[in-house]
């Protein structure tokens, strides 16, 4: 018997029912959405582009992980991958980040290793925030009665 894909994220069956994807119906919402780790336009590749390359921002993957895909439904790759929540102040506090980074880019330069080193840097604060959350629930786990 096939196993059954689920979504990396929130772990829900995923459906590919024909002509479902992205619709408010539960076939829609857990459609299957396979993504890359790292974009690929990073690299400077796409898939809607085929066959025009573009510059890449990166020479070589900083995380050793170009290529590699995972499998999502539509409501965590849609909705969450692409488009996370960045209020006010977390732009603020990132932009002091960049600034104490020296990655600021007054006036755009033909080269894109600044905009490198700010993606990096967006990954750093992302590993380190789930990283510090994961264990203040794990402490929190622990405290319950068993």
């Amino acid at each position: 018997m096939k196993k059954q894909k689920r979504c990396a994220i929130c772990g829900c069956l995923l459906s590919r029912v024909p002509d479902t994807y992205g619709t408010p119906a539960v076939a829609g919402r857990s459609h299957l959405s396979k993504r890359h780790y790292v974009a690929e336009r990073f690299f400077g590749r796409s898939k809607n582009r085929a066959g025009e390359q573009r510059e890449p921002i990166f020479e070589q993957c900083p995380w050793n992980t170009e290529y590699q895909t995972a499998e999502f439904c539509y409501d965590c790759h849609e909705e969450i991958l692409h488009n996370p929540v960045f209020l006010p102040e977390d732009v603020s506090k990132f932009a002091k980040l960049v600034e104490l980074r020296r990655l600021m880019e007054p006036k755009k330069t033909a080269n894109k290793k600044k905009l490198g080193g700010r993606i990096v840097l967006l990954h750093e604060v992302l590993e380190l925030g789930i990283d510090r959350l994961l264990a203040k629930e794990k402490k929190e786990l622990q405290k319950l009665p068993r």
